[in-house]
């Protein structure tokens, strides 16, 4: 037995429609669920910020995130190779930060929130340069306030 299935011509274009719609949510909503899983703070303590010395050994101007890596001494003085991020170049160059505000060597203070396993890695609060200057990893300072009248 043969069963065939007859679409009038105004039903297929509504269903195509309609599939093409469903698609585009469920897209949509897989994008913005890795977005936020990407973008989520779950895996550094927020609560804790530790303030370490080191020596640059590579500054990543990069999209996504840019990265500071740096040699600190830990508690018991072993030497660790951190990994610290900021946010995109954009973001950050709005914040006085530069693809040259590091190079290899440089001795810098970083104060950052590390992940909560104890790897050295971690998101990057502010960081003082060999000149005293301090770049902060957070909101750009306001602007200054208009000239009085």
């Amino acid at each position: 037995m043969v069963c065939l299935s007859v679409v009038s011509e105004t039903e297929a274009p509504v269903k195509d429609k309609f599939f093409g719609v469903f698609l585009g949510a469920v897209g949509l909503l897989v994008t913005s669920v890795a977005l936020v899983a990407h973008h989520g703070a779950a895996s550094f303590d927020t609560t804790k910020e530790l303030t370490l010395k080191g020596t640059v050994t590579e500054w990543i101007w990069a999209n996504p995130h840019c990265f500071l890596k740096f040699d600190a001494k830990d508690d018991t003085g072993s030497v660790r190779n951190w990994a610290a991020e900021v946010s995109n170049p954009t973001d950050m160059t709005k914040r006085g930060w530069a693809r040259t505000s590091f190079k290899a060597g440089d001795e810098v203070t970083v104060a950052l929130q590390p992940v909560k396993n104890g790897a050295p890695v971690g998101r990057i609060r502010h960081v003082i340069l060999p000149n005293g200057q301090t770049l902060s990893a957070g909101a750009p300072p306001p602007p200054p306030p208009p000239p009085a009248r």
